[in-house]
């Protein structure tokens, strides 16, 4: 819900000045749609626009209608199938990256507004809640479960969807310098939920770093064992200012399952750090688990450069790539 949030923000801002506005919501994808299930932009009557469902000439396509929409009265909410293959008979995107996907143009109304604004409120916070869309209007309810998305389409006069939203992949990052300054900021742009630790409290890296959800400083890093709970969809990174602050790191987070657990290193220090863990009779298969360097093989050298190459295996582990 993240990548969405300043959709919603735009939403809420058009809809407290009541400027007509119509949502574009992905309301189904399958294959290899570049409009994923949960994906929406909106359209205002002055032309400005937020988000997007996809992008290419079906999303121009989409935001074009939008606007002729805004420009009478009366417009009705309707739902449409676009498959992406100009081999398909009828209900072609223009795009031609196969699969296909289900778009809901919905002329948002002044009531829509509170529930809007609840919305917004909780994805703030980090929570998730149950978003409604239906003919009557938008809901939104507050929770902390998170399901697996789900609609329910009938016909175009009478549907109803329903989907979890506001999830957002937790990421720790043990140690606050400027790799993880770089990083903070790309997983950010993936909408993950980033808690920062530090031992530090006057570091500059730290102070400077607005792309992450929690900044914790700790008076050690074994207080780690207690601040990181198991979680086996939670990523965590350790890239401390040094050997002994990482050492103190993985023994807190010792046999704890994660998604991903990486620590950033060179060769070196990563094998002597193993041999270590070894002798003293960790366990070897969590031992193994650990991504150690952390980072794809890409000779990174700068901060961003190292930044992206851990984005990029977290993100394949995450997507299931391997």
């Amino acid at each position: 819900m993240g990548r969405n949030l300043e959709t919603w923000h735009f939403i809420r801002k058009n809809l407290e000045l009541k400027i007509p506005t119509v949502l574009l919501y992905v309301i189904e994808s399958l294959g290899s749609s570049p409009g994923r299930e949960g994906f929406c932009m909106a359209v205002n009557q002055n032309g400005e626009l937020e988000g997007s469902i996809g992008g290419g000439i079906m999303e121009h396509k989409f935001v074009e209608r939008a606007k002729e929409m805004l420009r009478k009265a009366g417009a009705e909410i309707s739902i449409h199938r676009q498959i992406h293959d100009k081999s398909a008979p009828k209900q072609q995107s223009g795009l031609i990256c196969s699969g296909e996907q289900t778009i809901l143009i919905y002329p948002l109304q002044n009531t829509d507004l509170e529930a809007v604004k609840k919305l917004v409120t909780n994805f703030e916070k980090g929570e998730t809640g149950t978003l409604t869309l239906k003919t009557e209007g938008i809901e939104f309810e507050s929770n902390q479960t998170f399901q697996k998305p789900e609609s329910i389409v009938f016909s175009e006069n009478d549907w109803f969807y329903a989907a979890s939203v506001g999830f957002r992949p937790r990421l720790h990052i043990v140690g606050a310098g400027h790799c993880s300054l770089a990083f903070s900021k790309i997983m950010a742009m993936m909408d993950f939920q980033i808690h920062l630790y530090d031992d530090r409290p006057n570091l500059n890296t730290m102070a400077e770093n607005q792309f992450v959800f929690e900044k914790v400083v700790v008076s050690d890093f074994t207080n780690l064992s207690e601040l990181i709970p198991e979680n086996p969809t939670d990523f965590v990174v350790i890239m401390s200012f040094g050997y002994r602050t990482d050492d103190l790191a993985i023994r807190a987070l010792k046999d704890k399952k994660f998604a991903f657990l990486g620590v950033l290193g060179s060769k070196k220090k990563i094998e002597k750090m193993m041999n270590d863990y070894k002798s003293e009779g960790f366990d070897e298969n969590w031992l193994s688990s650990i991504f150690a360097p952390v980072g794809m093989y890409i000779k990174s050298q700068t901060p961003e450069e190292i930044a992206i190459s851990i984005a990029a295996q977290i993100i394949a582990v995450k997507n299931h790539a391997f």
